[in-house]
């Protein structure tokens, strides 16, 4: 299987159309040949992560959660906050989400790089 190199520039693009874009490329969903149970994808290198668009009051009402696994650890993080300090794992987060929750997701994963 030969995979190619995608460059993507996110200057402008809004946050979810570009993930879901990424997502799509990883998959191997434009490729005639695509089988849901064969990474078939190809690598993605975005750049310009810090100028991607988020629209409506998204930046100062969504929340992204972790937990440290113990009692009371639960961290909150707006995204204007994800964003400003870390763009690049902004974008990473929403393009997993977009993935599916098997075995391919982090050879995918392996295959985005953001710049």
């Amino acid at each position: 299987m030969k995979r190619t190199t995608h460059t993507i520039d996110a200057a402008g693009k809004p946050l979810g159309r570009l993930a879901s874009e990424i997502a799509l490329i990883l998959r191997g969903k434009n490729k005639p040949e695509y089988q849901p149970h064969l990474d078939c994808g190809d690598a993605v290198v975005v750049t310009n992560a810090k100028a991607v668009k988020v629209t409506g009051k998204k930046a100062t009402q969504k929340l992204y959660y972790r937990h440290t696994q113990h009692p009371g650890g639960l961290k909150t993080v707006l995204l204007k906050d994800l964003k400003s300090n870390n763009p690049s794992r902004l974008l990473q987060m929403t393009v997993k989400g977009m993935l599916p929750d098997t075995k391919l997701r982090k050879e995918m994963m392996k295959r985005l790089t953001i710049q």
